[in-house]
């Protein structure tokens, strides 16, 4: 997977809120963003975006393999303020494409963290492992930060 922000890379125990530091809802890594774009890790189908808070969406790879990106921390208490949508769930994206952008000082003023973690859902089928493949400072849609493992579904 292509790093989706551009940004430093943050180990999940890192994160301040205990869901994703004690991978509660799955494993992965953080960044804290350089800027306010996320892009496209893969080829994929958007399966989930939060439409009204705008703070959040789930990619789902050919293979099944999913990944939730979350910019910031809280930041669905914003209802949106400071976020622009340019995917809606159902859509087919490719590597490298925009899929929101967000104010980096919006977050901040509020009070909120801008790390963004990315995560591999607990109870993904056919998951088998995965590894960080990067460290330190990585360029959205360039750098591969993450490589799953996963068992191909035997279509007999």
């Amino acid at each position: 997977m292509l790093s989706p922000i551009s940004g430093t890379l943050v180990d999940l125990g890192q994160v301040p809120d205990p869901a994703f530091a004690e991978k509660q809802m799955g494993d992965g890594i953080a960044i804290q963003p350089d800027e306010g774009k996320v892009y496209a890790p893969f080829d994929a189908v958007v399966v989930h975006v939060m439409e009204k808070s705008k703070h959040a969406v789930i990619l789902e790879h050919a293979s099944g393999v999913q990944v939730l990106i979350h910019i910031g921390i809280d930041t669905v208490a914003l209802k949106g303020e400071g976020f622009v949508l340019n995917v809606h769930t159902g859509d087919q994206v490719k590597a490298g494409q925009l899929l929101v952008e967000f104010d980096t000082e919006t977050i901040r003023r509020a009070g909120l963290s801008t790390v963004t973690p990315m995560i591999i859902p607990n109870g993904i089928e056919g998951v088998l492992d995965f590894s960080i493949t990067a460290s330190g400072n990585v360029t959205a849609a360039n750098d591969r930060i993450m490589k799953v493992n996963y068992a191909v579904a035997n279509h007999a």
